[in-house]
């Protein structure tokens, strides 16, 4: 559980879901994949789950796809009053409501509709008498600077882009990591 990961790093974990899209992936895995109004549906009652675990309440959890007897939750997080919920995706109706009701953290993907993203959670943040600005707006982003770093103005523009947006993090991967160049080259910026 996260709480372990948690209590290892002195505080520093984060609970990233979501309802789960490669299907593919899944079913190579010898995954589960039920339709997606189903695993929504697993989602919130796993994020239920977790917030429970995360209290004194180890009593019983009866929900529609799971039913545990107790749910404890051993050890406990350093993080109060619990690791940082981050939900990943930018659904309109299900996953942006998710992130009003349960996330500290929301994970968008960057586009052109980013900024109709984030009004979409402000209006969700109302409806759940939330606080719009209390979640953090991130998004996964791919650093492609090129191989000779001709690509940097326009990678330092996509996150000044998201920036004004109000997007505060980017979890990213570098493209072609394995080349040190393009390392060097982020480095330097």
């Amino acid at each position: 559980m996260v709480t372990t990961l948690d209590v290892l790093s002195g505080g520093r974990a984060m609970f990233g879901v979501g309802a789960a899209w490669n299907e593919e992936e899944a079913r190579g895995l010898g995954l589960f994949f039920p339709p997606m109004s189903e695993r929504f549906e697993r989602l919130e009652e796993a994020l239920q789950i977790c917030l429970q675990m995360w209290t004194a309440d180890e009593g019983p959890y009866d929900g529609k796809h799971y039913h545990l007897g107790r749910t404890l939750n051993s050890p406990q997080s350093l993080t109060r009053p619990h690791p940082p919920i981050l939900i990943g995706g930018g659904g309109e109706k299900k996953t942006l409501r998710l992130v009003a009701r349960y996330a500290q953290v929301c994970n968008l993907f960057p586009g052109p509709d980013m900024s109709h993203k984030l009004e979409v959670l402000r209006a969700h943040c109302e409806t759940e008498g939330r606080d719009y600005d209390d979640i953090e707006k991130t998004c996964v982003y791919t650093f492609d600077v090129g191989p000779d770093g001709e690509r940097v103005e326009g990678t330092l523009s996509d996150l000044r882009r998201m920036a004004e947006l109000g997007i505060q993090v980017a979890h990213g991967r570098v493209e072609a990591v394995h080349d040190v160049t393009r390392l060097r080259v982020l480095g330097r910026r």
